[in-house]
């Protein structure tokens, strides 16, 4: 078979399936996985699929979103990184709000057991990781838990975030850039994401570079709304100093970039020093 015809034959998959990975179609067109991953690269170029992390979607699915499970999975050495990267912002005997994310959930697992905070999540699995704790008071936001990410929506949730002032808050995202902010493929997510926003002095996003340039369907901010962006250096020198000149300080934890990604060297994109309040070092850039 020809590279077009495999092409061709690849798209009618993404599209009747909804998605297609580099190793099931490696085993049934009986080429490498190198081979797909160029058919999916031209594909991506020509504007009919778009690339995720092992394989593909239809161009124009900006509502697919993988489930639990398979994101826990993904990118897991740069998450584990970033959320260790991520503990110096926790607030001495503050108050954070921990949103739902599998690399969120990984600060919540790492948080030192000497650690006192008034901790806020809407994630069932977060809240579990912190039930135990000895020296947190855990407040688990109630709603409506959509099960592709065990996390609560609707109006009570934002019912609840309306209520509170929080020190910190720890956000995800499917998607960021300079140019579209912050998205995630769910609606009702996307609300539940903007009204922790709201309820926080200080944002923090934690996102592995491969969500950098990412666009879904709901849109819940601005990068001007982040404070500081921790991600890994995957994110270019170049990208990091366009988000930089938003407002968002980045910090590119070193040692983490992925197979194949662009690299790059050095913990930030400026110079990210120490020089505003709080018992972290790190400058509040909000009002």
């Amino acid at each position: 078979m020809y590279a077009p015809e495999r092409q061709q034959e690849i798209l009618r998959l993404a599209r009747d399936g909804g998605r297609v990975d580099v190793v099931s179609l490696a085993e049934e067109f009986q080429v490498t996985a190198e081979t797909i991953r160029r058919d999916l690269k031209a594909l991506d170029r020509a504007g009919l699929v778009q690339r995720v992390h092992g394989g593909a979607i239809p161009a124009g699915r900006l509502d697919f979103e993988p489930d639990l499970a398979e994101r826990e999975s993904t990118a897991a050495d740069q998450k584990d990184r970033i959320a260790q990267a991520a503990l110096v912002e926790l607030p001495n005997d503050g108050t954070v709000v921990l949103d739902a994310g599998t690399t969120i959930a990984r600060l919540a697992a790492a948080i030192p057991l000497e650690a006192t905070l008034t901790a806020v999540t809407h994630s069932l699995p977060i809240a579990a990781r912190l039930a135990d704790h000895p020296g947190i008071q855990l407040h688990l936001v109630g709603g409506r838990v959509r099960h592709r990410t065990r996390a609560a929506v609707d109006a009570w949730a934002l019912r609840a975030y309306g209520e509170i002032r929080a020190d910190v808050l720890f956000v995800a995202a499917n998607g960021f850039s300079a140019d579209h902010g912050l998205t995630t493929p769910d609606l009702a997510e996307a609300a539940v994401k903007r009204a922790a926003v709201s309820a926080a002095r200080r944002v923090v996003l934690l996102a592995d570079s491969s969500k950098h340039g990412q666009e879904h369907f709901a849109r819940f901010g601005d990068l001007s709304d982040v404070d500081l962006l921790i991600t890994d250096s995957g994110l270019s020198p170049e990208d990091a100093l366009t988000i930089e000149r938003k407002g968002t300080e980045v910090l590119r934890v070193p040692g983490t970039e992925p197979t194949g990604g662009p690299g790059g060297s050095g913990n930030s994109a400026g110079s990210g020093g120490p020089d505003g309040s709080g018992a972290n070092g790190r400058k509040d850039h909000r009002s």
